[in-house]
């Protein structure tokens, strides 16, 4: 804690200035300044060293009623960030500790220390606590073992298997065994997940002529989980190839999130009944009870190089809408993060 008296510091943020109808642009975003502090006692002061863009963050930008509020016109855009702690009048938090928050897309914040983490970069380096040991990893971690409960020896189907979860995904499925299935639209990503990750196959479904027929071909004998990042004609080839009781977790559906017409796909529901399918979405923040669990478990895994883990890394707050929109363009390899300079 510090005794020196605090001051105000200007800080870049980005903030929405329209909602993007569709694909976002970057007329929906504007850089702005604004004047941060000076820090209260029990405050701390924080500067972002990173800062996370997920595909989630469209929603926000819907003026609906979900999961969570949506951002605010003329306000700063909000997500996961690593920063350093550079003021500090809280007894819990010193000079020069890295923390994990939730107000990323600015270069400072302040923060009473409720909801934020202290991080040790001695296990891993900073930002993989956004990625692997943070929310991405035990969104993966979750998916599998609380909503799939996934067993041993199972065959699972991931899309967007090259994605900051899928990539996780898939290596947590071959951890316990698991026949594993990926799909990605890019060459340099299929060599990414058949060199780094050991999966069994994965398929290029930008030149897929029939994404059900061609799954089959990898899974003759059905599929038993499907891990859903993209949903649409995705979640219908999984239904074709479902095994009796199968589980499709729905994690996301980045298909349709700029979507201004209902997806076509999947147009095969009713067989849903017969198959007797389990159909269930998730929000990890609902799981959080089991972080030291994940933690532990994902550790472990890291220490024995069963996890592996790629970054797409954007340099400049100025440039974060970019970044952003480009995971929509299928630009990121892994984790999408911005380095704030």
């Amino acid at each position: 804690m510090s005794t020196a008296t605090s001051k105000a510091v200007q800080s870049k943020q980005i903030e929405l200035v329209s909602r993007p109808d569709g694909m976002p642009q970057p007329s929906n975003f504007e850089l702005r300044k604004a004047e941060v502090g000076p820090i209260q006692d029990g405050e701390i002061l924080v500067k972002n060293q990173w800062m996370s863009v997920d595909p989630y963050m469209r929603g926000r930008m819907k003026d609906t009623d979900s999961y969570v509020p949506p951002f605010q016109i003329d306000e700063p855009l909000e997500g996961g960030c690593i920063g350093e702690v550079v003021q500090s009048q809280n007894d819990q938090f010193k000079e020069g500790d890295m923390v994990l928050g939730n107000l990323g897309w600015r270069e400072y914040w302040t923060s009473d220390g409720k909801g934020i983490t202290k991080i040790d970069p001695n296990i891993a380096p900073p930002q993989a606590f956004l990625g692997a040991l943070g929310m991405t990893g035990m969104t993966a971690w979750v998916g599998l073992h609380k909503i799939a409960r996934l067993k041993k020896g199972s065959t699972v189907f991931v899309s967007a298997a090259s994605g900051a979860v899928g990539s996780i995904v898939c290596q947590l499925a071959k951890a316990m065994d698991c026949r594993v299935i990926g799909s990605a639209g890019k060459e340099e990503k299929i060599q990414w997940l058949k060199d780094k990750t050991g999966i069994d196959a994965v398929i290029n479904y930008k030149e897929a002529d029939n994404l059900s027929e061609e799954l089959a071909k990898h899974a003759p004998d059905g599929i038993d989980v499907y891990f859903d990042n993209v949903g649409s004609d995705h979640l219908e080839a999984a239904i074709d190839n479902m095994n009796d009781f199968g589980c499709c977790v729905e994690c996301g559906m980045i298909a349709t999130y700029n979507a201004t017409e209902p997806p076509a796909a999947p147009r095969n529901m009713f067989k849903v009944i017969a198959k007797r399918l389990r159909i269930q979405g998730f929000i990890v923040r609902d799981h959080m009870d089991a972080k030291d669990e994940f933690v532990a478990d994902m550790a472990k895994l890291i220490q024995q190089d069963k996890v592996v883990w790629e970054e797409s890394v954007t340099d400049g707050i100025e440039n974060a809408p970019d970044a952003f929109i480009g995971l929509f363009e299928g630009d990121n390899l892994g984790k999408q993060l911005v380095r704030l300079n």
